[in-house]
């Protein structure tokens, strides 16, 4: 199976679907952090190259809700109709990859603007896959399930499920480490922006089991 991971660098999704034998590219504007195939580069520029799968990881940062307080243009002026501008840029790329011309696609980002284009198709988190974050992620699915994940053990399953983190502390807010990484620095953006094993292992071994049996 030809596999396109779009916007990545850490290589979490890839590996997993290369450790599965899949013939995988990823593809973002900077350097892989793993070995395997990468164009560093706009994803356009390989996006119609016959892909059966895409997984892809659009920049949430104008598109989420955490950053809603400044697109107040009273408060925040100019500042915030930049941001609207760069936001309308974002939604366009979402679409981009959502029309993109492969048949089983599938998109992530936290809550935010592009629920409100294209309704999104399951909400997880981390904690579901065996990885103890907390941290709402959207998955937007075009001829693919909805990753599936267990509570507990049963006779016929295994549980996936373990034990959601502890908050954590800023100031007298309590948040979730995921929450809490902030700063402008590219250490703290790239660190933000780094998907879940747990997640990445569930897309490989559900999504290659389903579209094989097809």
């Amino acid at each position: 199976m030809r596999v396109l991971v779009a916007c990545e660098f850490s290589g979490i999704v890839s590996t997993a679907f290369r450790n599965l034998g899949h013939s995988v590219i990823s593809c973002d504007l900077i350097e892989s952090e793993v070995y395997g195939e990468h164009y560093k580069g706009s994803v356009e520029d390989i996006l119609y190259k016959g892909y059966d799968l895409m997984i892809g990881h659009p920049p949430c940062t104008y598109l989420s809700y955490a950053g809603n307080k400044y697109f107040n243009v009273e408060m925040y002026g100019e500042m915030a109709e930049r941001r609207e501008l760069e936001k309308q840029k974002a939604l366009e790329f979402f679409k981009l990859l959502w029309e993109a011309p492969i048949k089983h696609i599938c998109l992530e980002n936290p809550k935010g603007y592009a629920m409100r284009m294209i309704k999104q198709s399951q909400i997880i988190n981390p904690f579901y896959f065996g990885d103890s974050e907390r941290k709402g992620i959207y998955l937007w699915l075009k001829n693919l399930p909805p990753l599936y994940h267990s509570r507990s053990n049963t006779l016929f399953e295994k549980q996936s499920h373990v034990l959601p983190p502890e908050p954590v502390y800023t100031g007298k807010k309590k948040r979730y480490r995921t929450e809490a990484l902030n700063g402008k620095s590219e250490d703290a953006k790239k660190e933000r922006s780094r998907f879940f094993k747990g997640i990445a292992e569930a897309m490989a071994l559900q999504w290659s089991e389903h579209i094989q049996s097809i």
